[in-house]
């Protein structure tokens, strides 16, 4: 059979999600065991409902043969029309039932397993560490929690039982036809090697190209979403026309793939009716021959003709739902790719000596051979304020990020009492540290619930102490059902403002003795901020608090400054200490204050 090779696409384009790893085959296979394993009894009750039902549709091409015979046989004396007739109808009757339990018990089977895969997902998501989900980017981890769900939705559901139950339909079939007559069990046989042969082009060609699809739709989803994202960032640097054309790149090499993969289709399913029709004529003409010859009766051929027509269902049901799990073997594959990733499980008995927060010739970079930090070394006393000013982009919220341990350092080490927090568990690490930045999201469910989620055992009273601490109490309050008012999607939608309130009442709760906050009030206007700063002044006294920020009023009010140029720590020292040197710091703070 002659192949094409794939559709022309750009070399750059990318052809495997690169940034959360694809899972490997033994990945999916050890998953796959696993889920049926947790699923062992209900699989088998399916099977065993499939059984009774295959062997009660094979209770009509019986009785007709029978029938057949019995009309051919000139010396019968009775054709027991009614008896056959009552036998074929409670078959059909038993058959129906037991059919009806087959696609109950599959679709039930399929849901627990899908929802298992989902839980499965979500429970490694979340415990990644951080600085994974980070770098991960959003357009990968929506197309995985989208796209490839809504792709093994189909396959949990339908796929996986209809699979089961073709392959034991088939398997029942052919030893029916082999008890009734076994000279045409061979004549099925004829059909297979085009069969094969047809199977092993199409599989050989579809996982590849089903790959390539997702990580396409992978790259569509990540343009779109980011250019949506930086809606304004876009139009005021005029990049629109850039981005639509990369976008419109994206779009052209998925659909050449998706083109390719229908193709693929196209040369598989004529090659399976042309199966069935091979099977059927081999199975009437060899049997045709046989009852010449004397070797098997009218009834048997008559009998082995149905069967064989019989098998055209079981075969293409599993064809056609082992297609389907090609691709959603992929989507699989993307799913449980995060298991190959080691949870940084750390050393428990790496404990805090103390507050202290120490960085020591720390360099650190998101890509291999390019830095942003560069030999930073930095000491925070504890309960001191430390802010961190610069330039955008000279690496002052990967700074706090490696101050709050989300990201390891490439060389040197970030400790915590003299515990580096590289080696902590991620969980002992929040326990001390905790990072705001300017992301902040509420959660769909009510404004109690959101709080909760930094402190689950907290009372009333605490939940409106922490946001009258943020000063949220006066908005909150205010709301028709207080704490049980629903938000988010679907509920009351409260403003990028309230939403970072939460999100500082919610760092209240935790209660952490150190602090990162980038740019934490970033969404408040500069009075409300300058208020709310000076009310988490009162919260915040005798804790270490590490402030990542534009607004320099939030360095004027820390213990110390550092001035972070170009990845490294360029002055350090008090305010007045930093406005007297007349250096970096002195010109940004006239810059701001005029």
């Amino acid at each position: 059979m002659i192949g094409v090779a794939p559709p022309a696409y750009d070399p750059a384009a990318p052809t495997t999600a690169n940034t959360l790893p694809v899972g490997a085959p033994s990945t999916v296979r050890a998953y796959v065991v696993e889920l049926f394993r947790r699923h062992r009894r209900a699989f088998l009750l399916l099977i065993g409902v499939n059984t009774a039902a295959v062997i009660a549709s094979m209770a009509g091409p019986y009785l007709l043969g029978g029938l057949v015979e019995r009309v051919a046989d000139a010396s019968a004396a009775e054709l027991h029309l009614e008896r056959t007739a009552a036998l074929f109808v409670l078959a059909l009757v038993v058959q129906a039932g037991f059919v009806r339990e087959v696609q109950l018990r599959g679709a039930m089977l399929g849901e627990r397993m899908l929802a298992d895969l989902r839980e499965d997902f979500l429970v490694r998501s979340v415990g990644l560490p951080p600085g994974v989900l980070e770098r991960a980017g959003t357009g990968d981890l929506l197309s995985r929690i989208t796209t490839d769900i809504d792709r093994l939705a189909n396959a949990m559901r339908e796929a996986v039982p209809q699979l089961a139950i073709g392959v034991v339909w088939a398997a029942l079939l052919m030893g029916g036809l082999a008890v009734t007559a076994p000279p045409l069990a061979l004549a099925v046989l004829v059909a297979v090697p085009l069969l094969v042969a047809g199977c092993r082009w199409y599989f050989k060609r579809a996982p590849s190209a089903y790959r390539s699809e997702a990580a396409g739709y992978a790259a569509v989803a990540a343009a779109l979403t980011e250019t949506v994202d930086a809606g304004r960032t876009v139009e005021a640097h005029r990049l629109g026309a850039r981005r639509i054309e990369l976008s419109d790149r994206r779009v052209f090499e998925w659909t050449q793939w998706e083109r390719y993969t229908l193709w693929l289709r196209t040369v598989l399913f004529p090659v399976i009716n042309l199966t069935h029709v091979t099977v059927l004529a081999s199975v009437l003409m060899i049997g045709g021959a046989f009852v010449l010859e004397g070797w098997i009766d009218v009834g048997q051929l008559t009998t082995g003709a149905l069967i064989a027509q019989m098998l055209v269902d079981p075969i293409g049901l599993i064809l056609r739902w082992y297609d389907e799990l090609q691709v959603a073997q992929v989507s699989l594959a993307r799913l449980v790719g995060v298991r190959d990733i080691e949870p940084e499980a750390g050393d428990a008995s790496v404990v805090p000596d103390g507050r202290d927060v120490h960085a020591e010739r720390v360099r650190f970079g998101y890509r291999a051979g390019v830095d942003v930090l560069r030999e930073v070394s930095l000491e925070v006393a504890p309960g001191a304020r430390l802010a961190l000013v610069g330039p955008s982009g000279a690496g002052k919220s990967t700074l706090g990020r490696l101050l709050a341990g989300i990201y390891a350092p490439r060389e040197g080490r970030v400790a915590l009492g003299g515990a580096e927090l590289s080696r902590m568990p991620a969980e002992a690490v929040r326990s001390h540290v905790a990072l705001v930045n300017q992301e902040h999201h509420v959660f769909v469910g009510s404004l109690r619930d959101n709080l909760l989620l930094a402190r689950s055992g907290a009372g009333d009273a605490e939940l409106w102490s922490a946001l009258s601490a943020v000063d949220a109490d006066g908005w909150a309050r205010a709301l028709d059902d207080g704490l049980d008012t629903e938000v988010g999607s679907g509920g009351l939608a409260l403003t990028p403002a309230q939403a970072q309130q939460i999100a500082l009442a919610r760092l209240v709760l935790a209660d952490p003795h150190t602090l990162v906050l980038d740019e934490a009030t970033s969404l408040l206007d500069p009075r409300a901020a300058r208020h709310l700063e000076r009310s988490l002044a009162r919260v915040l006294d005798g804790r270490t608090v590490v402030a990542i920020a534009h607004r320099l009023h939030t360095a004027h009010d820390a213990d110390v400054i550092a001035v972070v140029e170009n990845g490294r720590i360029s002055e350090l020292g008090s305010h007045d200490e930093l406005v007297a040197a007349n250096g970096a710091y002195a010109a940004l703070w006239r810059s701001w204050h005029g």
